[in-house]
């Protein structure tokens, strides 16, 4: 039990803390959402009765979180969980009535535009969001003065000025260690567009110890878990934060 007990953490996530780690990891589809959502938060102004986009919901742990801790109406949007998954999901944690799941893929969102407050996107912006065009295709669907905000794996430099992606991040994420940035990175991407202003870029505070919690507890949870989650433990021990974080990055549309 000592690796599900190193989840709760009142004093760095008083609000995720209160979340059973088990029904977290049986949700798992990356690092621990609810400590990034939580930590993302507190960048953003989210109040009750906001209808809020959560992009790339994944099996919906950050849905729940959203419409339990700040009140707000959410539409979960993910391409691989099949709605009626997440749906279950969401009647069971009591948040039926506030939570829409819907399948969608990134570039071709089903919304009408202007249809948000705001828009929040854990642990999914890497796959779908580094283009330079999708952040003005994305703010079609968000109302003028509408917040955006996402967490997303960073570097601490650029893969650009390293040279090469480094081999025990390579060996484990291959390629797509290009799509991951540091976080004034995406404050340059975002500004440079005009469209919004960026109100915080930053990495989150030992990401990757947070990283390294939630994987070894993964490890522990399941049968299966050895296999998944060593190869990133092993990633994170060698790091030691030397490279790995995430970013945290919000804005408001102009």
């Amino acid at each position: 039990m000592t690796a599900l007990n190193d989840l709760v953490r009142p004093d760095r996530y008083p609000r995720s803390s209160r979340y059973d780690p088990a029904w977290l990891l049986d949700l798992d589809m990356g690092p621990h959402p609810l400590w990034l959502l939580e930590d993302l938060a507190d960048d953003l102004d989210l109040r009750p009765g906001m209808r809020v986009l959560d992009l790339g919901s994944g099996r919906g742990a950050t849905s729940v979180f959203l419409a339990r801790e700040y009140g707000v109406d959410v539409v979960a949007a993910d391409l691989w969980i099949a709605p009626e998954q997440a749906a279950a999901v969401f009647a069971e944690a009591g948040v039926g009535d506030r939570v829409e799941a819907v399948r969608a893929e990134a570039h071709a969102l089903p919304f009408e535009e202007r249809d948000f407050d705001a828009i929040v996107s854990v642990d999914a912006f890497e796959y779908f969001g580094t283009a330079d065009s999708y952040l003005p295709y994305l703010l079609r669907f968000l109302r003028p003065g509408g917040q955006l905000g996402m967490a997303t794996p960073a570097l601490t430099r650029e893969v650009r000025e390293l040279g090469a992606i480094p081999p025990h991040i390579k060996e484990v994420v291959g390629w797509e260690a290009i799509a991951w940035h540091t976080a004034q990175w995406w404050r340059f991407q975002w500004e440079i567009t005009e469209l919004v202003q960026v109100t915080s870029a930053r990495l989150q505070p030992d990401a990757w110890k947070d990283w390294l919690l939630w994987a070894r507890a993964g490890a522990a949870q399941h049968p299966d878990g050895p296999r998944i989650h060593q190869p990133v433990i092993d990633m994170l021990t060698t790091d030691g934060g030397e490279f790995l974080s995430f970013a945290l990055v919000t804005a408001r549309k102009n």
